[in-house]
């Protein structure tokens, strides 16, 4: 008798244990592609997990290469969010996005948004002209990014044509001045001897060694120059007087693909991104601009109103197919 109490008892704390484990909700988690370095967002998704207990596995790789891949996965693809580090690589796979609550979305202006609702900026980053100090001083550059075709800065230039923000700021060339003044700029830079580089920071590094007198670049490289060397480090950033493409304020954004399965998580994550903490982050940590009004800008930049950035949509940049193509023309790209 005794033991077939002890049974019965045993059965029936089983059975409740069963049953409340039942009634407990899965750790959610999401899939993200990011084309943003593990060194800039891998600390600001951990703070996300931490904050909601929603595990995020990532696959970092640039921007171009992991559009490529959501367009060959079409609706196969597991990821839930695209955190892309151009517009030209939310723009093309935009199709493949679901519309973002409107709540998210009004956080950022209009013009750093898809229009359709199908992906948000998340931080902005601004197109500079780093220049040597021992060499140069701002009264000395030209007042647009034209002014680099002149033949007076053969051998002092350095640029980046496989870079996406470089490529971003060309897209812009086209908007603004059309194909042919676009095509001259870049024949005309070229024919400067402009040495390449495979990104900015080596653009950054070169100028402070005075190896090259200025660079086509993002503004935040220089800062984290300043940040590691002090400042001694013999270089600045020139916001051009005349604004025009080559002041051009970019954004990396984000966009939830309609067919992912985590779709209340992936809200949440672009939420967390465009909070005033996370936003600061973004401030304080990688030096780029916040896109949500009232957060502060580090002091160390120009204030966004000051900088003469051409009022473009976000969402008008995306034909980099075109950009590529005339790049290659002017035998720029190979």
């Amino acid at each position: 008798m005794r033991k077939w109490i002890l049974f019965l008892a045993s059965l029936i704390i089983f059975q409740t244990l069963e049953m409340g484990l039942a009634t407990l909700t899965p750790a959610e988690s999401l899939i993200l592609y990011s084309g943003r370095t593990e060194e800039l967002v891998g600390p600001i998704i951990d703070q996300f997990t931490k904050a909601t207990n929603i595990e995020v596995r990532v696959r970092y790789g640039k921007t171009t290469g992991l559009a490529a891949t959501i367009l060959e996965e079409g609706r196969r693809s597991p990821a839930d969010v695209f955190f892309a580090q151009d517009p030209a690589g939310l723009g093309a796979v935009e199709h493949f996005f679901g519309k973002i609550p409107g709540d998210i979305l009004d956080r950022v202006e209009l013009r750093f948004r898809s229009p359709r609702g199908k992906w948000v900026g998340i931080s902005g980053r601004a197109r500079t002209v780093v220049f040597n100090t021992e060499r140069l001083r701002k009264t000395d550059l030209p007042d647009d990014i034209w002014g680099f075709t002149d033949p007076k800065w053969k051998n002092r230039i350095g640029w980046a044509p496989t870079n996406g923000s470089f490529q971003a700021m060309v897209t812009a060339m086209r908007i603004l001045w059309g194909e042919e003044k676009t095509y001259q700029w870049l024949k005309g830079v070229h024919a400067n001897k402009a040495k390449i580089y495979p990104k900015n920071t080596p653009i950054v590094a070169a100028v402070g060694a005075g190896e090259i007198d200025i660079g086509f670049v993002n503004h935040y490289y220089l800062l984290r120059f300043l940040k590691e060397r002090g400042e001694s480090f013999p270089a600045r950033n020139y916001h051009l007087r005349n604004g025009g493409p080559g002041a051009m304020v970019l954004v990396a954004g984000a966009g939830i693909l309609e067919t992912s399965r985590n779709k209340s998580a992936a809200q949440r994550f672009l939420s967390y991104l465009l909070s005033s903490g996370a936003q600061q982050y973004f401030a304080e940590k990688t030096f780029e601009y916040p896109v949500v009004e009232g957060v502060k800008t580090h002091k160390a930049l120009l204030p966004l109103s000051k900088i003469k950035s051409p009022k473009i949509m976000m969402a008008d940049m995306a034909d980099l197919k075109g950009t590529l193509k005339l790049l290659r023309k002017a035998e720029v790209l190979p």
